[in-house]
Order: structure tokens, then C-alpha cells, then sequence
């Protein structure tokens, strides 16, 4: 005689399958709000570390680029090289002379290898400093001042080979 199994086996049913979804979803949920938290506690908030005094500098900012573009002037920067030369040129495109010009080299994306420049003047409106950088991309700033107290600032990217 054979024996009769009166056991019943495991069927997964639609809620299992429901129960393992909101499962899954509810432990995602949870571990995501914990990054939140966490992400939101350690972060103030801030990208400068004066807010403050950047609004209140804003406005100044704001009138010596209105007085720059008053000027008319532009500059025409080169790599040349011993270094870097900038012709600074007035609305009609003549050479301004006499200019105090200084500025600096910087990597875009680090802090390391920053050069300071001092341009002297090569020709009637030309102004050239010697620099020796690293091959890659560098950031170019450069202040010039007139003897009336005109400032003009430019900043360019170059490449070096």
C-alpha cells in the first residue's frame, strides 16, 4: 500500500511577492533618507567662507566692471617664449603706454604651482613678463593701472606645450 502525503509544499503567492517588493523598497527608502540626514547635518551650506563681506564687496565689484567697460579698452594676450605678452589696446584700437601692469598664472583646477608676473613694457602698448610654467592650461590675471587711476583687469586661459 502506498502512503497518501497530506503535507502541503511552499507556493509563492502574489503577497509574497508584494511583501518583498515593499521590503525591498522600504529598506532603500530608509537607507537613502539616513544619507540625506547625514549629507544635510554635515554641509552648512556655505561656498565662501566671508558670505558677508562678498555681498557687501558685490556692489563695488559691479562699478569698477562698469568703469572698465567705459574705458573701451581690451587686451590681446600671447604666449611668447620667454613668457606671456599682453597688448593693451583703447576703443580705437591704439597701444595704451605707460601702463604699472601685474598679474599671476594659476592651474584652473589646484592651488599648487601659482606664479606671480611683473610685465614690463617692450613697445608702445605691449607688455611682457617672463615666465617659465609647467606644459598644460593655466589661468591668466592681469591688473593694470594707469597714471590717472584708470584699472583694467583681464583674465585669459592659456596652453603651454
Amino acid at each position: 500500500m502506498s502512503a497518501i502525503s497530506t503535507e502541503k509544499s511552499f507556493r509563492i503567492t502574489g503577497w509574497h511577492v508584494l511583501a518583498a517588493v515593499v521590503a525591498f523598497f522600504g529598506v532603500v527608502i530608509v537607507v537613502d533618507g539616513v544619507f540625506l540626514v547625514t549629507a544635510y547635518r554635515t554641509f552648512p551650506g556655505q561656498v565662501s567662507v566671508t558670505p558677508y563681506e562678498d555681498g557687501l564687496a558685490y556692489n563695488s565689484r559691479m562699478a569698477r566692471q562698469r568703469a572698465q567697460a567705459a574705458l573701451g579698452w581690451r587686451a590681446e594676450v600671447t604666449t611668447v617664449a620667454a613668457g606671456v605678452s599682453v597688448a593693451v589696446l583703447d576703443a580705437e584700437g591704439l597701444p595704451v603706454r605707460g601702463l604699472s601692469v601685474s598679474g599671476g598664472l594659476s592651474r584652473p583646477a589646484t592651488e599648487a604651482g601659482r606664479l606671480s608676473l611683473t610685465f614690463a613694457e617692450t613697445a608702445p602698448g605691449r607688455y611682457e613678463a617672463k615666465a617659465t610654467p609647467a606644459g598644460g592650461g593655466w589661468d591668466l590675471s592681469v591688473l593694470a593701472r594707469s597714471e590717472d587711476g584708470a584699472v583694467f583687469e583681464a583674465e585669459r586661459r592659456l596652453t603651454w606645450p
